[in-house]
C-alpha cells in the first residue's frame, strides 16, 4: 500500500467499522442534534438510540463544521500522510462535500482530492471502499482520484422506509413523491439520480413485495457483470436484513464482498425505524 496515501470518509457513507481499522480509513463524524445536546455521529451515539427516542423526538442532523473538519486534516498530517481521498456523501443531500472541499482548498501541507459520491450510505461507502482497494493496487494519486470519479455511476443503492415521514420532517423527500395513499399500502423504492437526489425508482404493494422488487433491480444494475460488491444496511431490521443478504447472495453469487450492518444514527434521523437498504457495486 501507498503509505503517502489515507482515505477520509464522513460518518454518513457507512464505511464499515472494522474495514476503517483494518485500513487505517479516517472518518468525519456528521452530527446529530437534540434540544439539550449535540452528538457526534457514531461516537456517542447510535442507531439504536435514536430509534429508541423516535418518534417522540427526532433530531436535527449537521454536517461537520470548518474546525473539525481542519482538526481531522491536522491529524492525517500529524500521522504522515500526504494525500488524502475524501469521500463524502451526496451534495445533493448534504452540505459535506462542500463544506470538505472548501476547507481542503485553504489547508497547507496535504494535497486533498473530494469526491462527491452522488450516493448515501453504503454505496457511498463502497466507493470508499475502492478507493482503498485502488491505493493498495500501487495506482498513483491522480489515477485513483479519476478512477473513482469515472466509477460514480457505477455504485447504487436501493431503499425502502417504513414510512416517509422521517424524510419529509428532515427535508430530504428530494423527486419522492410524499403521498402515496396509505389505504394501497404502495411503498417506494428510492435511490439517488445522477445528481445525488432521491427519486422514486419503483413502488410495490406492501413491504414484502417491496423488497422482492429491490433485488430484482439490483440484479439489473450488476447485468453481466461477473464481478461487483454488495451490502445490506438497515435500521432496527436486521431480522429482515440478514433474509435479504441471503438472498442476494444466491441471486448474485459472484460477490467478491459483501458486508452487511446498521447505517449511521445521523441516517436514522431521515430515514426512521425499519429502512433496508442494498448496496451494489459493479468492478467490470
Amino acid at each position: 500500500m501507498n503509505k503517502k496515501i489515507v482515505i477520509l470518509a464522513d460518518s454518513g457513507s457507512d464505511v464499515p467499522q472494522d474495514f476503517c481499522e483494518a485500513h487505517d480509513v479516517f472518518t468525519l463524524p456528521l452530527k446529530v442534534i437534540y434540544p439539550d445536546r449535540e452528538y457526534t455521529d457514531k461516537v456517542d451515539i447510535t442507531s439504536e438510540d435514536v430509534i429508541a427516542r423516535m418518534p417522540q423526538e427526532i433530531p436535527k442532523t449537521s454536517l461537520p463544521d470548518g474546525a473539525s473538519i481542519v482538526a481531522c486534516f491536522d491529524e492525517i498530517k500529524a500521522a504522515g500522510y500526504e494525500q488524502v481521498i475524501a469521500v463524502t456523501i451526496s451534495s445533493g443531500l448534504s452540505g459535506t462535500f462542500n463544506m470538505v472541499r472548501m476547507m481542503a482548498k485553504d489547508y497547507d501541507g496535504l494535497e486533498i482530492f473530494v469526491l462527491d459520491t452522488k450516493n448515501i450510505g453504503i454505496a457511498s461507502g463502497l466507493q470508499a471502499i475502492r478507493a482503498v482497494e485502488l491505493v493498495d493496487s500501487g495506482l498513483e494519486f491522480a489515477a485513483i482520484c479519476q478512477t473513482l470519479e469515472n466509477e460514480v455511476f457505477k455504485n447504487k443503492v436501493f431503499f425502502n422506509v417504513a414510512t416517509l415521514e422521517y424524510l419529509q420532517k428532515g427535508g430530504r423527500i428530494g423527486l419522492v413523491t410524499a403521498i402515496f395513499g396509505t389505504a394501497l399500502k404502495l411503498n417506494p423504492i428510492i435511490s439517488c439520480n445522477e445528481e445525488g437526489v432521491y427519486y422514486t425508482v419503483a413502488k410495490s404493494r406492501g413491504r414484502k413485495k417491496s423488497l422482492a422488487k429491490s433485488l430484482e433491480l439490483v440484479k439489473d444494475f450488476a447485468g453481466s457483470s461477473k464481478k461487483y460488491r454488495l451490502a445490506v444496511a438497515h435500521a432496527g431490521a436486521k431480522e429482515e436484513a440478514q433474509a435479504m443478504m441471503e438472498r442476494l447472495t444466491t441471486l448474485l453469487p459472484n460477490a467478491v464482498e459483501r458486508y452487511f450492518g446498521e447505517i449511521s444514527p445521523a441516517l436514522v434521523v431521515h430515514t426512521g425505524p425499519g429502512l433496508l437498504g442494498v448496496g451494489i457495486q459493479v468492478l467490470d
